[in-house]
Order: C-alpha cells, then structure tokens, then sequence
C-alpha cells in the first residue's frame, strides 16, 4: 500500500495494519494528522517497521533512448512553455486594459456623485437660508417687510425675562387645584359624544382654554363647539392644508402646508405671515400669549410678535423641523427635527442649547408642567422618551401598546395621554412611588389627543375628521 501510488524507495510497514508506505511520505502525514490514512487509526513514527527491498530502477521513458529523441522532446517542452508565456502575457494586458477602465469609470462616477451632491447640499443651504424679504405680509394692511436673523428687539427679550422669572419662582409651589381629575376619575373615562366627520385627515386638534370651543383641520380647518355638538364656523386658510394650530387666547392660530401662519379672530383673518421657504409644518406659543413660533421644512423657526403683527427673527438650523413647544418659563423653544433630534433653542439669543437624540424622525413632543421634563415620540414608535432638562438624560421610556400619533400632558404635569390608530392610553406618575402606571386604555382610534378643562376630560380627533369625548358617564360634554 503506498500514499504517493508509486512503488516506495525507502519502505515502511505500519505495526498495526501491516500496511506498506513510503517512509518520507507516511512520517510526514503522521506528524501532520497522527493517524494511518487507510485505516484511520492512531499511528505513531515508532510504529513504522523498516523493510528490506533491492532499490528500483524505473525504466527510462522511449522518448529519452536517444538524443534526438530528447533534443524533440526539450523542443516540444519548450514551445508549449512559450506559447503558455506568451499566452499569460495577453491576459496579463488585457487584465490590466479592464482595470484601468474600471478605475476610470470608478473616479468619473465618484467625481459626478461628489458634484451632484455638493450642488444639493448647496440648493438645500440656499432654499433654507432665502432672504424671505419677498413679501411676507406681516400685518393687516399688507405692509412688507424684510426677515433676517437679527436679535429680538430688546422689549421683546425683557418680556421674555420678566415671564421667565414670573412662572419659574411659583412653579413648584402651585398646588393641585381641588376640581382636577383623579386617578380614579380619569380611568372610569368613556366616549360621552362623537361629532359626525368634519374635516378629513384629522392633522390638528386644539382645545380652547374655556373648554368649548376646538379648533379642528384636515384638509380644511374650523371650530367645533362641544356644547353645541356641531361646527361653528369654518376657517377658510387659502392655499394648502392645515398641518398644526393652536389657540392664542381667543384666536385661532395655524401653520400652513404652503408655508403660511394665519391668525384668525372668529372666522376672520386678521394676520398672515409667508415666511417659510417650504411647508410650515408647527406653531408654539409663548406663555406670555403675544409670542408665537413656528418651525419648517426650510430648517428654521421664526418668531412672530402678535401684538405688531410683524416677524421678529428667523433662526436657522441644521436639519428640517417637524414639531415645536415652548418650555413652560419661556425661555427655551424646544424642536423636533427629521434628523431624530430635539434640539432645544435660547429664544433670547436663538442659540442651540442642547441636543437629545431620539434615533428616528421626531413625530411630536410635549413639556410637562413641571418645568424639568420633556416628552418625545419619533414617527411610527410606540414608544414615549421622557428627559430631564437638568441632567439632559432620557430617564425613563413609556411602552403603548401600538404607534403614537399624538401626546399630551396635563398641567399638574401628573397625566400623559397618547393617542394612536390603536386606541388612546394614559400614563400616571405618582410623586409618592415616583413611578409610571397606565390608568386608561381605550381603543378609540385617533390623530390627535388634547386635555378638556381641569383634565376632566380628554378630546381626540381620527383620520376621519370625527371629534369624541372621553369623560366619566356622570360628566357633561363640556
């Protein structure tokens, strides 16, 4: 038996299976594998036998009798070995034709994707830092103006000032008011009335502050009237749709898909503002109530003075913004941007604070009242991030049971409702325990979520355009 299937020069027999090999050939598989290779055994150098045979003489081959045989045979060897060379060598040139072409095309490819993209990045940093002296109509009379990025007028920054110290010195020392909803009250919530579908998509829901009157969009806008169960007036916004709104105490406020903010008064428009390079898509109002801001995809927020009717600032920032709110002093305006982050602005000087990174497109976001923390939700999550301003750490993640659409705390900062296609829930914090319970879940789809007066009742608006109320069986739909 041999490995290399030639008769062995040197012979060997294995102890074990009498097997015969050739010596060089089997000590060198057995220190390499440990075993006999026909059998699969344990073999070992010291189990070889050496073995006795005459040496072998291999015949010589007919082509090597003579030495015109041989000079043929050293020829024929010869041309095969040219004509292989000369072969490896049109391959070796044409291997290198192909990769040359290859990293040409390479470099030209890169050259026109570094070109395209420096061009984009340019339009982008063009369209959001556009001169928006184009005509924005800041009053009721149509003056124009012209919009840069100068400082707040110094009134405008002492007022911020002066309501910053106002509401921070009494914040934490305001009680519960003896009227607000409990625990108890708010889990026993039910639907008490649903008002036919009103303005299809459901983008907008904002609840006035005497509790009556809502202000509602789709792909229109108008007020509802909870008492009344029916709509009051309609809105009439212009070109585009409706994607945010509020209540400026008596007036309607909201942002436009055309890049507008409309202040109405009744179902009168008494203020416009076009200043957006791009779709507005939130506005914020300062508790002081003559301050307002939106956001846009242009990447800036502006700052509008209600009282002038005029734009103060507009701000620029790194990625579009989705989302908006005031801190409750006032002096910061937090964002939520498309590049996953909320980033929190000085509205007196406009600079960026502080940064807290959600990791996805930030869908809405909500300040409790409390002045400390600040509740985000990124697009098609389910799942709530609260952070506190002071350490600016996430401290602590609330899990619904299917994506969030809309958040809302109430002003003891105790309830967080969130709403959804899945249905509405509400999370309660207990100072007492410092931990988070879910008191109400009800599978009432909705777009939008928003508290009634004294957190005695949650409104919420569907895709359908359709207001319900949810309050206790005993309260009245107001």
């Amino acid at each position: 038996m041999t490995v290399s299937g030639e008769a062995p020069q040197v012979p060997v027999a294995s102890r074990k299976s009498g097997n015969v090999y050739e010596k060089r050939l089997i000590e060198a598989y057995i220190s390499e594998n440990g075993t006999e290779p026909t059998t699969g055994e344990s073999l070992s150098v010291e189990d070889l036998i050496d073995l006795k045979s005459p040496n072998v003489v291999y015949p010589r081959p007919p082509q090597m009798t003579s030495i015109p045989a041989m000079l043929s045979f050293f020829q024929n060897e010869w041309d095969a070995l040219a004509l292989q060379t000369y072969t490896l060598q049109q391959n070796l040139h044409q291997a290198r034709q192909e990769l040359s072409t290859a990293l040409y095309e390479n470099d030209a490819a890169v050259r026109v994707i570094a070109q395209l993209t420096k061009e984009r990045d340019e339009a982008r940093a063009t369209l959001a830092q556009i001169n928006v002296g184009r005509a924005a109509a800041a009053s009721t009379n149509g003056d124009a103006m012209q919009v840069d990025s100068a400082p707040l007028p110094q009134v405008i920054v002492e007022k911020i000032e002066s309501v910053q110290q106002s509401l921070s010195k009494t914040r934490r020392k305001r009680p519960v008011p003896e009227d607000w909803a409990t625990p108890d009250s708010i889990s026993a919530y039910t639907s008490t009335s649903t008002s036919k579908p009103l303005f299809p998509g459901g983008t907008v829901l904002a609840v006035h502050e005497a509790g009556d009157m809502v202000l509602v969009a789709g792909n229109k806008a108008g007020v509802y009237s909870l008492s009344e169960h029916t709509l009051s007036y309609a809105l009439d916004v212009g070109e585009g749709t409706v994607t945010n709104g509020l209540w400026a105490h008596d007036r309607a406020v909201v942002a436009t898909s055309a890049g507008a903010v409309k202040v109405f008064d009744k179902d009168q428009e008494v203020s416009s503002f076009s200043v957006h390079a791009g779709r507005a898509n939130a506005v914020a109002l300062h508790p002081s109530g003559t301050i307002l801001a939106s956001v846009g995809e242009d990447k800036t927020y502006i700052v509008f003075d209600l009282e002038s009717n005029r734009v103060l600032t507009q701000v620029l920032s790194n990625s579009s913004l989705r989302c908006a709110q005031f801190h409750p002093d006032g002096h910061l305006l937090a964002a939520g941007g498309a590049d996953g982050q909320i980033k929190i602005f000085d509205v007196k000087s406009g600079a960026e604070a502080a940064t807290f990174d959600l990791g996805g497109p930030v869908q809405c976001i909500f300040f409790s009242e409390n002045g400390t923390w600040l509740a985000g939700v990124t697009e098609k999550s389910s799942t709530i991030s609260i952070w506190d301003l002071r350490k600016a750490t996430e401290i602590t993640t609330l899990k619904t049971a299917g994506q969030i659409d809309s958040i809302s705390w109430d002003y003891t900062g105790q309830f967080l409702a969130a709403a959804g296609q899945g249905g509405v829930t509400v999370e309660h914090y207990s100072k007492t325990s410092k931990e988070w319970s879910e008191i109400l879940k009800r599978e009432t789809p909705a777009t939008r979520i928003a508290w009634g007066t004294q957190a005695q009742s949650l409104v919420t608006v569907d895709e359908d355009g359709v207001i319900t109320t949810l309050a206790a069986a005993a309260a009245t739909d107001a």
